[in-house]
């Protein structure tokens, strides 16, 4: 068994002088003291925001040396990896800190360093929205006001100039806001919880529907590694349901291994469909595919190769579907997971279990009642599985999970079965899944 090395503290970013820069030096520095502060230090919303404007101008001042272009895009992860690990502890920091969306995005490199970045632009992110939000004026009163002889009523001119200027983009940034409480709750959960520590591995909010990926523990350094891919209506707003699904896997993991290193990663990193319509359409799986076989191959690299740690893909609902499509990206490309779970899956777009790349004995798949049972069926009828064959099928050859789950999203509850069965094949205890 790996051990789990104690997570360094984040250092304080070392700049370099050049001389072109050196009328700049002084805010240079200091901004970035800002941008990066010291672990422990509450850094003040308004504070921050401030240091983040200034961003724009120490990138241009650092270009020669720490330049955005010199970031790999559309490269391997092995690409990035290299690219990474050929810098400076200097050169790492500025990059970091200067451009913390692209690190913090860059499949392959270290956990800690994306996480680090992340949190920094999840910090900005959060200040910018209080800020903005806070800066909205109230809605008008009256909405409505007398029109006419017979004292018709219609919307009145202020309120009209309000919701269009406010409306939309209030309910935005409540909903944002609204999520990103219950990511920073969770990042800020002590060891005392129970849980371990969480890693941000990736964060946008403004990009669809919004973007996350998190950790709970290092997947680096994890002998076992799950990633829970989620389906439809998944949205920032709403995440804390799926965090707190990946809690529960974390928790029943760890009781079947306790002497072993987990972490469960809610991977949130794809449009979703936003209703059922939506969600009979293939688009959304053939885009999010590419990015899912791209963050599990950096996963791999980050870990150090195939055989470092056991690695399992569940995607529940849509998410299933992703999976399935993910399996098929890049010919030789190797599995994608060790073992891979569908969940109240509609389809996985391949005919067979032994489609998927992993062998049919590595394939599991469960289902549930209630409406479980029509968005499996709903999923057969409008041709997710290929020959309309869909995993809870006996004829899709894989391993069918005995299940009590009640309904679509009842599959995670502790003490239950359905999640016992999941954390036995997360953790390679085939032999203690109870099959149906």
């Amino acid at each position: 068994m790996r051990s789990h090395p104690h997570r360094p503290q984040r250092p304080r970013l070392r700049t370099r002088r050049p001389p072109e820069a050196n009328e700049i030096d002084g805010r240079y520095s200091g901004v970035l003291r800002h941008l990066k502060a010291e672990p422990g230090l509450k850094v003040e919303y308004k504070d921050l925001a401030d240091a983040a404007a200034d961003t724009k101008r120490l990138q241009d001042a650092a270009g020669k040396y720490a330049a955005a272009d010199d970031i790999p895009h559309g490269k391997s992860t092995e690409e990035n990896a290299t690219w990474w690990n050929g810098l400076t502890q200097e050169q790492r920091d500025e990059y970091a800190t200067l451009y913390p969306a692209s690190i913090g995005a860059l499949d392959g490199i270290p956990s800690t360093v994306r996480d680090d970045a992340n949190r920094m632009v999840f910090a900005e992110s959060k200040a910018k929205y209080e800020i903005e939000l806070a800066g909205i004026p109230p809605e008008p009163k009256p909405k409505l006001v007398s029109y006419g002889a017979r004292g018709g009523m219609v919307y009145s001119q202020k309120w009209l100039d309000w919701h269009h200027k406010y409306e939309g983009r209030q309910a935005d940034l409540k909903g944002w806001l609204l999520g990103m409480n219950a990511i920073e709750s969770r990042l800020e959960r002590p060891a005392s919880s129970g849980m371990p520590e969480a890693y941000l591995l990736k964060f946008n909010a403004e990009q669809d529907d919004g973007r996350v990926i998190l950790a709970n523990g290092n997947p680096d350094t994890a002998d076992h590694t799950a990633v829970y891919v989620p389906g439809t209506k998944t949205k920032l707003s709403d995440i804390d349901g799926d965090l707190g699904r990946t809690d529960a896997l974390w928790s029943q993991t760890n009781v079947l291994v306790p002497n072993q290193n987990v972490s469960t990663i809610t991977w949130f990193d794809y449009n979703a469909p936003n209703d059922i319509p939506a969600a009979t359409l293939n688009k959304y799986g053939e885009e999010g595919a590419p990015t899912l076989r791209q963050f599990m191959n950096g996963m791999e690299t980050a870990q150090g190769g195939p055989d470092r740690s056991h690695t399992t893909v569940m995607g529940h609902s849509y998410g299933s579907t992703v999976a399935g499509m993910a399996t098929q990206q890049g010919q030789g490309a190797g599995p994608l997971a060790d073992d891979i779970i569908a969940v109240g899956s509609p389809g996985m777009q391949v005919e067979h279990a032994s489609d998927l790349g992993v062998g049919k004995e590595h394939v599991w798949a469960m289902g549930g009642g209630g409406d479980d049972v029509l968005v499996r069926q709903g999923g057969r009828l409008v041709g997710h599985g290929e020959g309309f064959t869909i995993p809870t099928d006996k004829g899709f050859g894989g391993n069918i999970m005995a299940s009590d789950a009640k309904d679509h999203g009842d599959f995670w509850v502790p003490g239950r079965n359905s999640l016992y069965n999941q954390g036995a094949v997360i953790t390679g205890r085939h032999d203690k899944v109870t099959l149906d």
